[in-house]
């Protein structure tokens, strides 16, 4: 029988902890009716909050630059990458349904004090890193759009925290509609992109399936799919996830488990579905508009969203680029501010008002945002993005590894344990990833980066 952690348990440590985000934990009601469709409404979300960081202004660089350099062939990439983060993401599905820990609880409790401190001190690097990405992406759509300073921007991006606070004082289901509809507004504004740059179908569909030679024997190409592999699977994500599929009242026992984790799942695989449709679309828009024309060296987004409308002929289309960015920008912030709840309740099982909570993760990314703009200006703001990749590329194994470490004990896992074939397959996964962001690393500190 699997592993049963209640409210009250004693995890190996000694210590008595309660559930992950106890605030939300069960408290989102799922249908037992015998229409399939009605169970699996009830689980339709987590994976939808988990998705928006699959598609955050982070890798609309990556994807714009891929699109513009290269066209349609680093498209394998993307499709890749989002079947890897499927893999990682069940696991973090399976570790907080079957355990009911979240992967920050379960570092705490199975790891040494000094290694636990020292992994929560890297996920908050990271948290605020990536963060610090999703504010920046937010001011510059909010300049683009309406001329507001990078700086002010920054800060009007921090009023998201009350929206935060707002929509779970209402429920969480609230806030997963909220991210959900966002996803769709920037799923709905790239299908409007891909219609007007009017792309070339069979290419698309060719790439997108088969690996081209080239993707290994040009170097520059090899850098960037490197980049798109090792930043598309974000750390926060992982945490996140193990603990807000704990909001569902499935029932606690081995069926009602099983059943919990085969429809988060389908939850999540459609959710990341149509982060690849989104980050795809950027790509395949960026070929079809800026390669085709000849403009292969656009990698900055204000770059794209300057030359969109021109290209395409089409006033407005620069506009909603724009908007899907801002969409993008919002909903990842949401969902980081989120992750680090969940990372600093996990880590060191402590519990802080809400807006406390709230507060302390969204200070951590605009304080060293507001600070960089203030003095260097958007140069500045450049090298922070670039630099908030390297922390996210440091820290993802160590995420990574604990994660399919503990969903292949059976000691803790029970039945629910990683079967031999899907072991084997995590772990090649955690390796490539590693060995792949290692490389990037080693890129980027001998100046290679583009």
């Amino acid at each position: 029988m699997a592993t049963q952690i209640s409210s009250t348990a004693v995890n190996p440590r000694g210590e008595v902890y309660r559930p992950s985000m106890p605030d939300i934990h069960s408290t989102v009601r799922v249908s037992t009716s015998s229409q399939l469709w009605r169970r699996v409404l009830g689980f339709v979300g987590p994976g939808f909050l988990v998705a928006v960081g699959y598609m955050d202004p982070g890798n609309w660089a990556t994807d714009l630059a891929a699109g513009s350099r290269y066209g349609y062939t680093l498209l394998f990439v993307i499709m890749l990458s989002n079947l890897m983060a499927i893999l990682l993401q069940s696991l973090s599905v399976k570790l907080g349904i079957a355990a009911e820990q979240d992967l920050a609880q379960a570092c705490r409790a199975h790891t040494s004090k000094p290694v636990a401190y020292g992994l929560w001190f890297l996920a908050e690097i990271a948290i605020a890193a990536c963060d610090l990405a999703e504010v920046v992406g937010s001011a510059i759509a909010l300049q683009l759009l309406f001329h507001i300073p990078l700086l002010a921007g920054v800060l009007i991006t921090s009023l998201d925290v009350m929206l935060v606070l707002l929509l779970e004082r209402r429920g969480f289901r609230y806030l997963e509609a909220f991210v959900i509809v966002l996803i769709g507004t920037i799923a709905a504004l790239f299908g409007i992109e891909i219609v007007l740059s009017r792309p070339e179908f069979a290419p698309i569909l060719r790439n997108l399936l088969v690996p081209q030679t080239s993707l290994v024997t040009n170097p520059e190409m090899l850098y960037i799919g490197i980049g798109i592999l090792g930043a598309t699977v974000m750390p926060h994500n992982l945490y996140l996830h193990s603990s807000i599929v704990q909001s569902r009242d499935y029932q606690r026992t081995p069926e009602g488990k099983r059943e919990a984790i085969r429809f988060a799942n389908w939850d999540s695989a459609g959710a990341l579905t149509m982060a690849l449709f989104v980050n795809a679309a950027i790509l395949v828009v960026a070929a079809a508009v800026f390669h085709r024309n000849g403009h292969y060296e656009v990698a900055e987004i204000e770059d794209a969203y300057r030359l969109m409308s021109p290209l395409l002929g089409i006033t407005g289309a620069s506009a909603v680029f724009a908007i899907a960015l801002l969409a993008s920008g919002q909903n990842s912030t949401l969902t980081g501010t989120l992750a680090g709840q969940v990372v600093m309740e996990g880590f060191l099982n402590i519990r802080l008002p809400r807006w406390q909570r709230r507060l302390i993760t969204r200070l951590a990314a605009i304080i060293p945002t507001v600070i960089v703009v203030a003095f260097y200006g958007e140069h500045g703001t450049a090298k922070l993005l670039i630099f908030s990749q390297v922390v996210l590329s440091m820290q993802l194994s160590f995420a990574v590894f604990p994660l399919v470490a503990f969903t292949s004990d059976r000691k803790k896992m029970g039945e629910f344990a990683n079967a031999a074939w899907l072991r084997w397959m995590a772990w090649i996964v955690a390796f490539v990833i590693a060995g792949l962001n290692i490389w990037l690393l080693i890129q980027i500190f001998l100046g290679r980066s583009s």
